[in-house]
């Protein structure tokens, strides 16, 4: 599938994973929605991108759900549809079960899932009646396998690769695709502005995030299972993991306590 002229909304486009999006689609001639909290970093995304006549910007925050209708219209109004939504945005957790406050875990929930499926809902009216529309969800490894140090964020990984996978069953012969995209560690600053148990920032880099691949190589693998309409693909070296606990189930359940994760 060609990416040329196709309009791409893309959230947590302000760096890491959805800076490196922008950069490589706006080069493959898509038109661009680029969507987070912070306009400065948006505009300066934009300023690195080519043909940036084609990319918009609009600020959105996942944490707020309902002001994500709003948003979805002002997104269609911005080219007249929208063909793709990478729902990348999110934040990630460092704290031990036991050392975690719920509120903590409500709020990685609100952002990562209630925020992502606001917006896919949203749009989906949209999608219905052109009779066409791609959700392409950026989730993660620990959406297969929970690892220390991550459960409300696995939860919230968990969460939407079921709501995906339904909504991919309900829709996909109405002209709907869904594409799971679940990457390891990538070397972007996730780990830095993960939530400990006490709902503050890590402020650390994780070594296992330092030493994972770069977001410009996990962009590759997207947008390459954009194209070939991959309904599911597991990106870096862990990806072993998720065969493991398929089919050496008992196995997996020892070694995972022993990966170094952090």
């Amino acid at each position: 599938m060609s990416l040329t002229n196709k309009t791409i909304w893309i959230t947590g486009a302000s760096s890491g994973i959805g800076e490196a999006l922008a950069m490589q689609l706006s080069a493959e001639g898509a038109q661009l929605i680029l969507s987070a909290r912070r306009l400065a970093e948006l505009e300066r995304v934009k300023s690195n991108c080519s043909n940036q006549d084609n990319i918009k910007i609009l600020t959105l925050d996942l944490a707020e759900a309902d002001s994500l209708a709003i948003k979805t219209n002002e997104a269609i109004a911005l080219f007249g549809q929208v063909d793709i939504l990478i729902n990348n945005g999110g934040i990630s957790q460092r704290s031990l079960v036991k050392d975690t406050k719920l509120e903590v875990d409500r709020n990685l929930m609100e952002v990562n899932y209630f925020g992502n499926i606001a917006l896919a809902k949203n749009l989906l009216p949209h999608m219905l009646e052109k009779g066409n529309g791609h959700f392409v969800v950026v989730t993660s490894l620990t959406g297969i396998f929970g690892t220390p140090y991550r459960s409300g964020y696995a939860a919230t990984k968990h969460a939407l690769h079921g709501f995906y996978d339904s909504l991919r069953a309900e829709l996909e012969d109405d002209g709907i695709k869904v594409t799971i995209a679940a990457p390891g560690f990538v070397k972007t600053n996730v780990s830095v502005n993960a939530l400990v148990g006490d709902g503050s920032k890590a402020n650390v880099m994780d070594d296992a995030q330092a030493n994972g691949i770069s977001a410009e190589d996990c962009a590759k693998a997207i947008i390459k299972a954009i194209q070939k309409e991959k309904r599911e693909v597991y990106i870096g070296k862990e990806s072993y993991g998720a065969y493991a606990k398929r089919f050496v189930p008992g196995l997996f359940a020892r070694l995972i306590k022993k990966v170094k994760v952090r």
